[in-house]
């Protein structure tokens, strides 16, 4: 299973929207995705239609040693789209977790119990900071997807983000990549947008996807109807750019891997 973070300490840059319809334009074109909801807000979960109520057990209870992966899993209303939810419990779960065994380890202890061929691929929705919970999730996957609003202060944010994939990648998981850079809420009538893409474009080159994530109204009234994007009105420009940067994930992914 191919795992990915998607990971920004920095908050409203639409990471959980992307998460969301990434996961979505996975699962449409095929692919077997699981969906780890790991920010206490639960956005992510609300977004895909799950009521609190409906959230029996939820990362948290990964994390704590409460339940195996198989008990927090849902479907959801996608196709080849599974749920793990978050609940505000996961809010106390840094103080719990800090005297817990191996506690920068437990979500990978927990994706290493999946059943093989389950899922091809795990994205996970990390909180909009760079504590424990965000640490398991790097230390749990193979590479990191960074969305970035197209606005001055994210790039002082993504400075600070890389600081921590390179801590990780010392001291935990020698094998994290950085998968890409998605640009989002790119708005061309604004001249800082164009100039924040050029400067993300000149210092990080191939690592910034070529598809950037529009401001579009329809992507903000997605979640109100427990609906991504993609479902909710697919032909949205939107929607169109997030099929558009699932195609482009597509192709970065390793080969061998999704066919197994």
């Amino acid at each position: 299973m191919i795992s990915i973070a998607i990971a920004n300490q920095k908050g409203g840059v639409g990471k959980t929207t992307t998460a969301i319809n990434l996961a979505t334009g996975l699962a449409a074109t095929g692919h077997r995705t699981l969906l780890i909801d790991l920010d206490p807000q639960g956005n992510a979960s609300t977004g895909m239609g799950v009521t609190t109520k409906d959230r029996a057990r939820s990362s948290y209870d990964l994390l704590m040693g409460d339940c195996e992966l198989d008990d927090a899993v849902i479907r959801t209303v996608v196709p080849g789209l599974d749920l793990i939810p978050a609940t505000q419990d996961l809010s106390g779960a840094e103080i719990e977790l800090i005297d817990v065994e191996q506690r920068t380890h437990r979500l990978a202890n927990a994706l290493n119990n999946a059943e093989a061929g389950r899922w091809e691929v795990c994205l996970i929705d990390c909180p909009p900071s760079l504590g424990l919970l965000t640490v398991n999730a790097m230390v749990a996957v193979q590479s990191i997807l960074v969305p970035l609003q197209c606005e001055f202060f994210a790039l002082e944010g993504l400075s600070q983000l890389l600081q921590t994939f390179e801590r990780i990648r010392a001291r935990f998981n020698p094998d994290l990549s950085i998968l890409g850079v998605a640009l989002t809420m790119y708005d061309r009538r604004n001249r800082l947008t164009d100039q924040v893409a050029d400067d993300v474009r000149a210092c990080l080159g191939d690592l910034v996807f070529k598809t950037v994530i529009p401001r579009n109204v329809r992507l903000s009234e997605a979640p109100s109807h427990g609906l991504p994007a993609l479902i909710y009105d697919m032909r949205c420009a939107g929607s169109e750019a997030y099929m558009a940067l699932a195609r482009e994930l597509i192709e970065k992914l390793p080969k061998e891997t999704i066919a197994a």
